[in-house]
């Protein structure tokens, strides 16, 4: 299932699949926010925004605008249902 950052529950992972039509920051792919790692939401921010998220082991903060520009590829876990 596809999926954006913005889209995701707390503790949900998915591996970045690819960005939108706009561009994001090259601060976040120097952080390793890049096609293929895993990613996942740590936390929301009380108003829903800045989300939380870990990115090989490095926790960023992004705004929900960027959020939604970051597609990824979410394995439905069978323990969640």
């Amino acid at each position: 299932m596809e999926l954006n950052v913005a889209d995701l529950r707390p503790g949900q992972k998915g591996v970045i699949k690819e960005f939108g039509e706009d561009e994001i920051p090259v601060k976040l792919l120097e952080l390793g926010c890049l096609p293929g790692n895993l990613l996942e939401l740590v936390q929301v921010a009380p108003l829903n925004d800045p989300l939380y998220i870990d990115v090989n082991g490095s926790h960023i903060a992004i705004r929900r605008d960027i959020a939604k520009r970051i597609m990824l590829d979410v394995k439905e876990d069978s323990s969640t249902r």
